[in-house]
């Protein structure tokens, strides 16, 4: 188990290139390039949440959202927010699905690809992303190295 301690920063590289590259070319390019028809489809959606205006607005967001945040979440960067992003879109999917009875085969996708996401928000990217690169060590990491450093206490009498 010590090895797959050592290396979450591995799994977590690998989870984001999976997520993301599905993200990018499944879920996202086909949205971007379906143009307004399709956005104002998608933008429908959100009147589950009872927004009603601008569902072209709203279906290119969603659009954007899959395929700039599937970009991000690919390449560590900016990847909390990215995963917020992505996990209101998961939920808004989940809510579409539920108001049309949907079967709970089409439902358990974006319940699941959500729940990455907010796994993702708490995780973040780990060491193999560009947040590490750009923003450096987490204030987390730096504590737990230090817990682990071996100190000889000082005595206050200087002996």
């Amino acid at each position: 188990m010590k090895f797959f301690e050592k290396h979450k920063d591995m799994g977590l590289l690998l989870l984001r290139i999976g997520v993301g590259l599905g993200f990018i070319l499944v879920h996202g390019l086909p949205k971007i390039t379906g143009g307004p028809e399709m956005w104002t489809r998608l933008g429908g959606a959100m009147g589950n949440l009872g927004i009603t205006f601008a569902p072209t607005f709203w279906g290119f967001m969603s659009s954007f959202a899959e395929f700039g945040g599937g970009i991000l979440i690919l390449l560590g960067l900016f990847t909390r927010p990215a995963a917020a992003f992505m996990a209101f879109n998961m939920f808004v999917a989940v809510m579409s699905h539920f108001v049309r009875l949907d079967p709970w085969g089409r439902v358990i996708t974006p319940i699941e690809l959500g729940s990455v996401f907010l796994g993702l928000i708490f995780l973040g990217a780990g060491k193999y992303s560009l947040d590490y690169l750009i923003f450096g060590r987490k204030k987390s990491d730096t504590l737990e190295t230090m817990q682990n450093v071996n100190v000889t206490p000082i005595s206050k009498t200087g002996t």
